[in-house]
């Protein structure tokens, strides 16, 4: 058993310390017909089944698994955490405007998007194959 948790932790660091090698989830991507084609996030939103994204006004992406949901950073999924941090914001206070859209990388988000369904189905699944610990519950 304790080589099942040394092998599992080692592929949860390697996917998790290299999120950004990971490779995309494949996603459907629907482009609005009439629209410019524009990777630029201003604020992205779930479908209401939560199987599609709205990136943004021209792109909707669609074929999100429900197990990407399973994975949760507190009382969110790692999807949903990345939805709430990569958008335009202003600070009240300060004035001070929060993009995190790259003008040298367009896609980023897009492809950090694909890369973090990919590790969170990926992580629920190595958990998932954890041998059982035998403690009461």
């Amino acid at each position: 058993m304790f080589r099942a948790l040394v092998d599992a932790g080692q592929r949860l660091a390697e996917i998790h310390v290299h999120y950004e090698q990971q490779p995309e989830y494949p996603l459907t991507k629907v482009e609005k017909a009439g629209e410019k084609l524009d990777y630029r996030v201003t604020r992205m939103k779930l479908g209401k089944d939560k199987t599609s994204l709205i990136y943004n006004q021209f792109l909707t992406l669609s074929g999100i698994p429900k197990e990407t949901y399973e994975y949760r950073l507190g009382n969110r999924s790692a999807l949903e955490w990345v939805i709430d941090q990569y958008q335009v914001s202003t600070d009240k206070r300060s004035g001070i405007t929060n993009d995190p859209n790259r003008a040298d990388d367009p896609q980023y988000i897009l492809r950090l998007v694909g890369q973090v369904i990919s590790v969170s189905l990926a992580t629920v699944k190595i958990v998932q194959s954890l041998p059982p610990l035998g403690l009461p519950e």
